[in-house]
């Protein structure tokens, strides 16, 4: 069993490597996605079936320990129970079902082999995700995840909308990616040893006392319900999903139809035993769940697509689940979901279908076709519809016209307060910003080596983390300079380090560990961008796509590369050091765990808005705005 847990695993990441290397013929990305999809297919039948004969245990396996210092390691920790069993049916049955879809419907599509190696790679962060053990792997699946929909959302990257779209998910992605690395660095300070998934239900027994205080267990609690909600489109988070179906339809069958939108359920059935233990937080994740249902029902009558509609079907069945889960109805929730997640991928695969007969139809008759009437109380529940006062009828129309304001909410709300601050600081002069950071690094020095304890914690250290916050504001604002923006992520990610280490010398080599992956990535991003932007002036034009995916690939793979090792990615070392350092902050001076985290989230969404202005793109577009200059 343990063998075919690897197995899972290791599958679709094999086959990414392959389709990569392979030289794009469609004969062979096929045949690899043909043969690999069974391969994992029968690798997870066997499974479990073995893990069936076996009595259902909740089996646990550690294949190896990948980082151990002192008192931190990170376990390569697989996990199997009815929950994951549930859910990896399901990733096998549905992703299966694609590949065979995706092999006739993309035929002759120029993003055919890049479709593929993102799908294959979007199931080995699911399989990472449903059979991990911890929740640092847990972590490492989500950011896998996460890329992967922001690729395939921006899959048509010739249009401009897709792009924006890819972004606003990927900027929600980042934000409760809060959540969830908080909640990890909690977990760490709060179980220790006994932060794996097989042994939380242990630590909150009946007659057990709680292992922490209950003001801890309700803040851990609210960064989960924070990491779920965002995940799985739920309030206020909604109107990210159906912007999402801008990518290829089976893409938004697998993702955002069937299993990416579960996932926020998935992380509240692996960390139940945790925000459940007290009834506040099931109340807001009811609360939650019951907004949401208000809202995505009436927001979908108003729909003006098919993909729209199936979405916001979707978050409300979601938001059903949060409210179940919420009453302890475990079981019925993971029933819910497997019927939920098979009934939109069909709806999303025969949508385009439905749309070309519907066409079809209305092209064969003389007059004028509805499919339903244009009356706009038609969206109203039929017993409702005639008895509801006109005024309210119609306020009722508009709030679900606009999908509740949202979006304009939680804009207000997160990401204006950070682009005022950043138009400030970007506003200042380069000479008055440069002077402020040497006076910054001789008051850091002197209070280090004259001053005592009390003026490293309560003056050093703060200086450094206000001025590493700063730097991730202002290249989040900055739109005319990419290098800019890449040499302010790696200020902030090299005065993160250098808070931690001021905090404790003794951490220099966690903290090399965590810059040993992001000075190579910065050093290599800065050398693409010069190339790049050599014959380019960015600053007249910083909002034109300049579709360099295509006019320079190799250029443009070694920039994704590069703005993979910024934001931390799992392939890097910075990924472990990202941790890290957040595990020395809790030991030491726990309430830099905010600012660090807030750091790295808004370095992740500055360093995204640079990859996609200058790989995304029409290149016919580019050429004619060189002709008319």
């Amino acid at each position: 069993m343990n063998q075919l847990l690897i197995a899972c695993q290791l599958i679709p990441l094999l086959a990414l490597l392959l389709i990569f290397l392979s030289d794009g013929s469609e004969k062979k990305i096929a045949a690899i996605s043909f043969g690999f999809s069974h391969a994992m297919g029968v690798s997870i039948v066997a499974l479990l079936l073995l893990w069936g004969l076996a009595g259902f245990p909740q089996h646990e396996f550690l294949w190896f320990t990948l980082y151990e210092h002192e008192d931190f390691n990170f376990p390569i920790l697989f996990y199997l129970d009815k929950v994951s069993a549930a859910y990896l049916f399901c990733v096998w049955t549905i992703f299966a079902i694609i590949v065979k879809y995706c092999r006739v419907y993309l035929h002759r599509e120029q993003g055919y082999k890049r479709f593929f190696q993102t799908i294959f790679g979007f199931v080995f962060g699911l399989n990472l995700i449903v059979l991990s053990g911890s929740i640092d792997m847990l972590f490492a699946g989500w950011e896998v995840v996460g890329i992967s929909s922001f690729l395939l959302i921006a899959f048509y990257r010739h249009r401009p909308q897709p792009v924006r779209n890819a972004l606003r998910a990927y900027t929600i992605y980042r934000f409760c990616d809060v959540g969830l690395l908080l909640g990890a660095w909690m977990s760490h300070m709060l179980f220790h040893e006994s932060s794996h998934f097989s042994q939380l239900t242990k630590l909150f027994t009946v007659d057990a006392l709680p292992p922490t205080s209950y003001a801890a267990l309700s803040f851990l609690s609210w960064l989960i319900i924070l990491a779920a909600s965002g995940k799985s489109a739920q309030f206020p988070f909604s109107f990210w999903l159906p912007r999402a179906m801008e990518g290829p339809t089976p893409s938004s069958a697998i993702f955002y139809g069937a299993l990416s939108i579960h996932l926020g359920v998935f992380l509240l059935l692996r960390t139940m035993p945790i925000w459940s233990y007290q009834l506040l937080p099931r109340f807001f994740i009811f609360s939650i769940g019951f907004l949401t249902v208000i809202v995505a029902t009436l927001s979908e009558k108003t729909q003006s697509n098919i993909k729209g509609q199936i979405a916001y079907s979707s978050i409300a069945q979601v938001g059903f689940m949060f409210m179940e889960l919420a009453l302890g109805l475990e079981s019925l929730v993971l029933l819910h979901f497997m019927g939920n997640a098979f009934l939109r991928c069909y709806q999303l695969l025969v949508s385009p279908s439905i749309v070309a007969h519907l066409l079809r139809v209305e092209g064969s008759v003389d007059s004028g076709f509805n499919i339903q009437s244009s009356g706009n109380m038609q969206f109203l529940p039929a017993s409702i519809r005639g008895t509801l006062p006109e005024v309210l009828q119609n306020t009722m129309y508009v709030f679900a016209l606009q999908e509740g304001n949202l979006e304009r909410l939680v804009k207000s709300i997160l990401w204006d307060p950070l682009k005022k601050l950043g138009r400030k600081i970007n506003g200042l002069d380069f000479q008055l910003k440069a002077k402020a950071m040497l006076v910054l690094l001789a008051l850091v020095i002197l209070l280090t080596s004259v001053g005592g304890d009390f003026t490293k914690t309560y003056l050093a250290i703060p200086a450094v983390s206000i001025a590493m916050v700063l730097a991730s504001v202002s290249a989040f604002t900055q739109k005319h300079s990419p290098i800019n923006v890449w040499n302010g992520v790696a200020l902030s990610s090299l005065l993160a380090g250098v808070s931690v280490w001021l905090m404790n010398s003794d951490t220099v080599t966690d903290v090399m560990l965590f810059l040993s992956g992001i000075i190579p990535a910065w050093l290599l991003g800065i050398w693409v961008l010069n190339r790049m932007l050599k014959h380019e002036n960015f600053a007249e034009t910083p909002f034109l796509f300049r579709a360099m995916a295509e006019t320079r690939p190799r250029l443009s793979l070694l920039l994704f590369l590069s703005f993979l090792g910024l934001v931390s990615f799992p392939i890097t070392p910075a990924f472990l050091g990202e941790d890290l350092l957040l595990s020395h902050a809790s030991n030491q001076h726990p309430w830099f765990a905010l600012p660090i985290t807030i750091a790295f989230v808004v370095n992740g969404i500055a360093a995204a808005k640079v990859f996609l202005r200058l790989c995304m793109g029409r290149p016919t577009e580019i050429s004619v705005l060189e002709d008319e200059r």
